[in-house]
């Protein structure tokens, strides 16, 4: 049962970073596109706050995928995740039905993101990491 949980881990941790690869790659390659939409939004600092959320997307996931830090990436990415929540999907605000319904389904993807980073932190990596604890 051990293996298989280990495998589970492995596989959750790599379905997260999937999710936040692409998008983080996406950023950096476009990063004055990405700070102009952060300042569309409102977003205080833009040129100084694309770059770490470009970063965190990228960094995050790296992560995730070798096991390392697990707790600390967990809250970060969960934390990140949560400010890119209440910037992009507020779906209370639009006042149109369809996008608001586009958008309520987007943040609640993203409160069930958040939910498996939780599990991670308690979970931690696996053994099929570089972050696994060494039995003594």
């Amino acid at each position: 049962m051990r293996t298989l949980d280990d495998l589970a881990l492995l596989v959750g941790r790599l379905f997260l970073a999937a999710l936040f690869l692409p998008s983080g790659i996406s950023k950096l390659s476009n990063l004055s596109g990405f700070t102009g939409f952060l300042a569309g939004k409102g977003v205080l600092l833009p040129q100084v706050l694309a770059p770490i959320a470009a970063a965190t997307e990228v960094v995050g996931p790296l992560l995730l995928i070798v096991g390392l830090f697990p707790r600390a990436t967990a809250i970060w990415m969960a934390g990140f995740t949560l400010v890119a929540t209440m910037i992009s999907h507020m779906f209370w605000t639009f006042p149109d039905a369809a996008a608001q319904a586009a958008q309520q389904t987007q943040f609640l993807k993203n409160v069930g993101i958040i939910g498996g980073l939780l599990i991670y932190f308690a979970a931690g990596p696996g053994a099929i990491s570089l972050g696994r604890k060494k039995v003594a």
